[in-house]
């Protein structure tokens, strides 16, 4: 009997699941959630070691003006969404092939439930332009993007941070 690999003991890496992202030879975006935080990062493996190219944390986002007093958590669905967007944008400018190379989604261990914090941040990078395959229907409703479920005041803050998100990647 063969004795399991560390990691997969630990349930931090599922092999069968990373040996197919590593055969398909495309650069990935890894999204992980913790207690506080959601963070994006775009990655290159290069004989199955992973270099990261750029990485983008929720608390970043504390820069354009997100303040978790008003808007919620820094790991709420409007938050892993400007997350996404951040790290979109930040990909394009980064990435000299523009947005024609495919980028492969990688969440790991946790569940892909539709409309969860995972498919939000997959949300921002597909409408910051990132070539990368999903399903409409995974996605969140724009509602609950836009903060509609926090306060009413919400939805004009958070398109005032997208749009410095925008301005500020243009510069």
């Amino acid at each position: 009997m063969k004795t399991p690999k560390k990691r997969k003991i630990e349930r931090k890496t599922n092999y069968s699941t990373r040996m197919k992202l590593l055969k398909s030879d495309l650069p990935r975006v890894i999204v992980r959630k913790s207690n506080k935080y959601i963070t994006v990062q775009y990655v290159i493996s290069e004989e199955a070691k992973d270099k990261i190219i750029l990485s983008v944390c929720s608390k970043d986002l504390i820069k354009s003006g997100f303040s978790n007093k008003f808007t919620g958590s820094l790991k709420s669905i409007p938050a892993a969404y400007l997350t996404g967007y951040l790290a979109g944008k930040k990909i394009l400018n980064k990435s000299d092939k523009s947005n024609d190379q495919k980028i492969i989604l990688d969440i790991g261990l946790q569940r892909g439930i539709h409309g969860n914090r995972i498919f939000s941040a997959l949300k921002g990078l597909v409408d910051a332009g990132v070539n990368i395959q999903h399903d409409k229907k995974a996605f969140p409703s724009e509602d609950r993007l836009n903060g509609k479920h926090l306060k009413e005041e919400v939805k004009k803050e958070l398109e005032k941070i997208k749009h410095k998100i925008t301005k500020w990647n243009e510069s």
